[in-house]
C-alpha cells in the first residue's frame, strides 16, 4: 500500500501531520488527553501548487506552527492540519 496521501491543498496551503506531544509528564505521570498540549510541530505531507507561494517548503519538511492554527482534517485514521503557508513559523533542520 502506498503512503501517498490523496489530498491536494489548493493555493498557498500546506497539509501537515502534527507530531503528538508527550503522554507522560517529566515526573512520569500519565497525562489525560485533555491535559496534553496541542502540537506545534509537524511534517508536511502535501503542498498546494500556486504561483502565490512564497517559500521553498517541501513534502517531508519538519516545521513549527502556532498552537491554534489550521483546520483539522481526519483522513484514513489520522488527523491532519490544513493551513496557509504563511502560518508556518520555521523549518526544523
Amino acid at each position: 500500500m502506498s503512503n501517498k496521501i490523496n489530498i491536494e491543498p489548493l493555493g498557498a496551503r500546506v497539509l501537515v501531520l502534527p507530531i503528538e506531544g508527550e503522554s507522560q509528564s517529566p515526573g512520569g505521570v500519565l497525562l489525560p488527553e485533555t491535559a496534553k498540549e496541542k502540537p506545534q510541530q509537524g511534517t508536511i505531507e502535501a503542498i498546494g501548487n500556486s504561483e502565490d507561494r512564497t517559500t521553498d517548503l517541501k513534502v517531508g519538511d519538519r516545521v513549527l506552527f502556532p498552537k491554534y492554527t489550521g483546520t483539522e482534517i481526519k483522513y484514513q485514521g489520522k488527523t491532519y492540519l490544513l493551513m496557509n503557508e504563511d502560518d508556518i513559523l520555521a523549518r526544523i533542520k
